[in-house]
């Protein structure tokens, strides 16, 4: 291990008493990825050029906790522990936000859902398709990914996600899909996607609550369009 300069040293250390006392708002972005990069970098080096060189590369700090390993590691000095730590941070923001909205119902906690819509699909390259499983109290009670595709579309199988509904004994359900683009615009496809499973839904009791796009840090609900 190459041993920290003291100026080095004390930098982080400021950072470190910052943020601990006021908290991550008491940092810029660039800093809080510093941060994290010094907590997992196995060698010594200069963090603050790799922080805000990641995120030019990527485009926020989101996108940078969001970013492909292989990506990540194309930074000079970045391995697999920095991978590991940048990865885990992401992972506990998720599943922090997943248990706010788990067993409850969805009607109480609808921001908070749509926070862990876009922090879970906003930033992915690929277009993913998640169902929200809902009882008779509109409580979800599952969150399942059913679909990844390309970089502008993935499969959706009506008759499979009324299956799935009906094997969880789901009363309702809310589809969400991403744009990698960014924008949340349904396209036709998505439109006629969304009515035939409202379709095959509604013959066997199965309502269709809402259909969002996520974006980034943008969204877009059929029901609130008019679309269903």
């Amino acid at each position: 291990m190459v041993a920290n300069k003291p100026h080095q040293a004390g930098h982080w250390q400021r950072l470190r008493t910052r943020f601990l006392e006021g908290g991550p708002d008491a940092l810029p972005d660039y800093e809080l990825l510093e941060l994290l990069l010094y907590l997992g970098k196995s060698r010594g080096g200069d963090m603050k050029k790799l922080s805000k060189d990641m995120i030019r590369r990527f485009g926020s700090f989101g996108d940078v906790l969001a970013a492909d390993p292989d990506r990540l590691r194309e930074f000079d000095g970045v391995g697999d522990v920095t991978v590991a730590a940048l990865k885990s941070v992401q992972s506990a923001a998720l599943r922090l936000i997943r248990s706010q909205v788990l067993q409850r119902p969805v009607l109480a906690s609808w921001s908070t859902l749509l926070e862990y819509c876009n922090a879970s699909m906003a930033y992915s390259k690929k277009e993913m398709f998640r169902i929200l499983f809902l009882d008779r109290k509109n409580t979800l009670i599952a969150d399942e990914v059913q679909q990844e595709g390309t970089v502008d579309h993935t499969p959706v199988y009506p008759r499979e996600v009324v299956r799935r509904a009906l094997e969880l004994g789901a009363s309702a359900i809310i589809m969400v899909h991403n744009h990698p683009s960014g924008d949340p615009t349904p396209s036709g496809a998505d439109v006629e996607m969304t009515r035939k499973v409202a379709e095959a839904g509604k013959a066997l009791g199965i309502s269709l609550h809402d259909h969002v796009i996520v974006g980034r840090g943008r969204h877009a609900s059929f029901k609130s369009l008019g679309l269903l």
